[in-house]
């Protein structure tokens, strides 16, 4: 039987470490895209992430030899696990080589420590909150991933069924091919339907001039607060507080393309919608090898504002108030986006990952030329 040992992590050093696990141990993946190291510390870091004010974390590593073999982060929500009243331990961050001693290992630690903090169940891979990475993939292996997204080996799935662990709910994510000659989404559906939008309800685009405008408007902030209660009722959602929006802000903000920020507003300028794509930065962050500094910045700059023809969009976040569902709000993102992807040449756009069951959110794509081409899924059980 293979000798695994589990440890904590408890320095700098060791963090460092426990984030590049991800890129050694998918280097020669072409599909992988790995944890960007600066952004992945900062979130792993109870100094500057504001959710450990109301999470309990812990992050361990697995070794053989002293060779290390695989990651996982414990995380308790006690803001989510309050309003779903839940006693969970989410597992996330997780990553292992083909052993399935070395994923037992590391999940039976994240277990005992649940259980130790008074928890119940076990469920992941989740982050502290839905922004972060989530769901294991289980179909689109040999699709390429995306920078908010998790990429594994198809091993994974098969050991959490092993292991005693239960599919709970989980996503779907679509390519979208932007409309070209005569396919219907070019024939003015979407535009049809913003148009009796406007016109019934006052419903209006706002476009930026500067980020400097959307940042002294708070305006993040705002996108975020309809965030908050478009995605209140899904599965898990843990609700972002000012300060936490406030860091989202700051983050997002530096990769922002205003041409792909789609904001909608109601008659009395409330905002009511808010749709955000960006160019696909994989193949940038596999170059840079998964590092900003010294040189990786270069990389993520050419893909974000020199590189003249782009071949892929992603669609990072959709979300309309509950109140404006079924009133033609989705259909101007779609309007004020689609023409910008045609201009800028790109052929298809990558979808957030979205819930299986949320039939309101899956209906939005009925009249674009798409495909399922990738699921992710989450994974449960009970330890006590």
């Amino acid at each position: 039987m293979t000798n695994v040992t589990v440890s904590q992590v408890t320095t700098r050093k060791e963090l460092r470490a426990f984030v590049r696990f991800n890129y050694k141990l998918y280097k020669d993946c072409p599909q992988a895209v790995p944890d960007l190291l600066e952004d992945t510390l900062d979130t792993l870091d109870a100094r500057s992430n504001p959710a450990f004010r109301f999470c309990d974390a812990a992050f361990f590593l697995a070794r053989i030899d002293g060779e290390i073999v695989g990651r996982v982060a414990a995380i308790i929500n006690h803001r989510a696990n309050k309003r779903w009243n839940k006693n969970e331990v989410r597992f996330g961050w997780i990553d292992f080589i083909d052993d399935l001693n070395v994923s037992r290992a590391l999940l039976d630690t994240v277990e005992q420590w649940g259980r130790e903090h008074g928890m119940d169940s076990i469920v992941g891979p989740l982050g502290f909150t839905d922004l972060d990475p989530e769901g294991m993939l289980t179909e689109g292996f040999d699709q390429l991933s995306t920078l908010c997204t998790i990429y594994n080996y198809p091993y994974y799935p098969q050991h959490m069924t092993q292991l005693g662990y239960v599919r709970e709910t989980g996503w779907v994510e679509r390519k979208v091919f932007v409309p070209k000659g005569e396919h219907e989404a070019n024939n003015a559906k979407y535009f049809r339907i913003a148009e009796v939008a406007e016109e019934r309800y006052g419903f209006r685009q706002r476009h930026f001039r500067s980020k400097r405008e959307i940042k002294k408007g708070g305006y993040v902030e705002k996108m975020l607060g309809v965030i908050n209660r478009a995605y209140v009722d899904l599965y898990g959602y843990s609700e972002l507080d000012e300060a936490q929006m406030k860091w989202y802000a700051d983050r997002f903000l530096l990769l922002l393309d205003r041409r792909f920020l789609s904001v909608v507003e109601n008659q009395e300028g409330e905002i009511i919608g808010v749709g955000v794509c960006m160019p696909s930065l994989s193949r940038a962050v596999q170059k840079a090898k998964a590092k900003l500094f010294p040189f990786g910045w270069l990389h993520i700059a050419y893909e974000l504002w020199f590189r003249r023809k782009h071949q892929i969009l992603d669609m990072l976040l959709i979300g309309v108030l509950p109140e404006y569902h079924d009133k033609g709000a989705n259909a101007l993102f779609f309007a004020d986006i689609i023409p910008c992807g045609i201009r800028c040449g790109y052929e298809w756009a990558e979808s957030h990952p979205q819930l299986e069951d949320n039939i309101a959110s899956q209906k939005q794509w009925k009249n674009l030329d798409c495909s399922i081409h990738k699921r992710r899924a989450v994974f449960s059980k009970s330890i006590r």
